[in-house]
């Protein structure tokens, strides 16, 4: 039932993993002659805690790891592909392997005889919808209807892999289409953790999101200790472990992953000035926190992306575009550096000046605090009445619940605070 190509450390993870948690028979091909020979003896050729005993306990029974490929695709119906995808001299995926694989599969696939190929390796997004339908059509079928196709990105760490695959805390299933998706699914049905099926590209997506972001936590944490040795008289270790202290890290009184969250940037009074106070301070004891420019830098630049995805949707520069939301965020009349004041300035500056603006709580401190020639309208209602656009800039969940009928229009959901779903 169950097929999976390149047993490296994610591979054998996997076929060892569905072999432990499913009912399905498991073969499992590694093209290293050697390295073929090692597994097939149950020796585990890297440090993993709790795989090699479940190898052993497994092997021969119900996970078959047979001498030729052609045994895999025989017997499988679902095809996990689990090959090496390293960088290049350019810094690109190289993605040799896995054509390569997708070719040695597709090779042996009997007319009438549909299988789901599901992309398991680490792809730049976009790949499975382009490469691998590609390849697929260049073997002469036809994805969707010859030849089901998916991906399903890993989230294993190095040490911790076994117990990450056998106790996922979420499973992401990138579809081409839904009976494809449908069949992966029904692999996971049992492993007790939460399905989300998506897009090839959002299934690619997510895994990079993820890495990117630990990559960047990391980057931000030791630009922030070499800050700290410069400034002086700052006890690195103990301000970290106080920081993780903070109740946001454990969901208390807002969770952190609400930060993680991507909008039309952040105001208010104290990031802005605090991020550029430090960047500042940092500077005149001789170092440069760039990573922390690039921080109010991008600040800036979601401005004008948000300001200009707004203008592509007007039909002319004389559009009413209706603004909801004033305040930094929701649950405050704050408006200090609210992002909605730079959305403002940039469409003016564009040339839209039929502007109406609507907040539930925040406009009598907008008014007092900016003089912009713009409208302001008495509800939610008036505002979606006279707009021809939507530039939903706050959270509220006035916003949120309206999500229908705003959706009914030209919008721009700033905040992603609307679900699609739903819809």
């Amino acid at each position: 039932m169950i097929g999976v190509i390149g047993l490296g450390f994610v591979g054998l993870t996997t076929a060892t993993g569905f072999a432990h948690r499913t009912s399905h028979p498991v073969w499992g091909y590694e093209k290293d002659a050697a390295r073929r020979q090692v597994l097939q003896r149950g020796e585990v050729p890297f440090h993993e805690p709790g795989l090699p005993e479940h190898l052993r306990l497994y092997l021969g029974g119900k996970l078959q790891l047979p001498d030729s490929i052609e045994a895999l695709v025989k017997n499988s119906r679902v095809i996990f592909i689990c090959v090496g995808t390293p960088a290049d001299e350019q810094g690109k995926a190289d993605l040799t392997f896995l054509r390569d694989a997708l070719r040695e599969v597709l090779r042996l696939v009997q007319p009438g005889d549909y299988k789901v190929l599901v992309v398991k390796s680490t792809v730049p997004p976009s790949t499975t919808a382009t490469q691998v339908t590609a390849t697929v059509r260049e073997c002469g079928f036809e994805p969707g209807r010859d030849i089901g196709i998916a991906n399903n990105p890993e989230f294993l760490r190095e040490g911790c892999s076994w117990e990450d695959f056998i106790h996922p805390d979420r499973i992401v299933i990138g579809q081409y289409d839904d009976r494809s998706g449908e069949t992966v699914e029904k692999i996971y049905q049992d492993f007790g953790a939460p399905i989300a099926r998506v897009s090839l590209n959002t299934g690619e997506y997510i895994k990079y999101l993820s890495n990117t972001l630990l990559a960047t936590l990391i980057s931000y944490s030791n630009e922030m200790a070499m800050a700290a040795d410069h400034i002086g008289g700052i006890d690195v270790r103990q301000a970290f472990r106080i920081l993780h202290q903070d109740r946001r890290w454990s969901g208390q009184p807002a969770k952190m992953s609400t930060y993680a969250y991507p909008g039309c940037g952040f105001g208010g009074y104290c990031l802005p000035k605090d991020t550029q106070a430090f960047i500042t301070q940092s500077a005149a004891h001789g170092f440069e926190t760039d990573g922390l420019r690039r921080v109010l830098d991008i600040n800036r630049e979601i401005r004008a992306h948000t300001v200009a995805k707004t203008a592509r949707l007007c039909s002319s520069q004389e559009s009413v575009i209706g603004i909801l939301g004033l305040s930094f965020k929701p649950g405050s009349d704050d408006v200090r550096d609210t992002p909605v004041k730079y959305l403002i300035e940039g469409l003016l500056n564009a040339g839209y000046s039929k502007l109406l603006a609507y907040d539930p709580l925040a406009m009598a401190e907008f008014r007092r605090h900016y003089r912009y020639p713009i409208e302001y309208a008495e509800s939610l209602n008036e505002t979606l009445d006279r707009s021809e656009v939507i530039l939903l800039a706050t959270a509220w969940p006035e916003f949120i619940a309206a999500g229908r009928t705003i959706a009914a229009k030209k919008y721009v959901d700033a905040r992603f605070c609307l679900d699609q779903e739903s819809l």
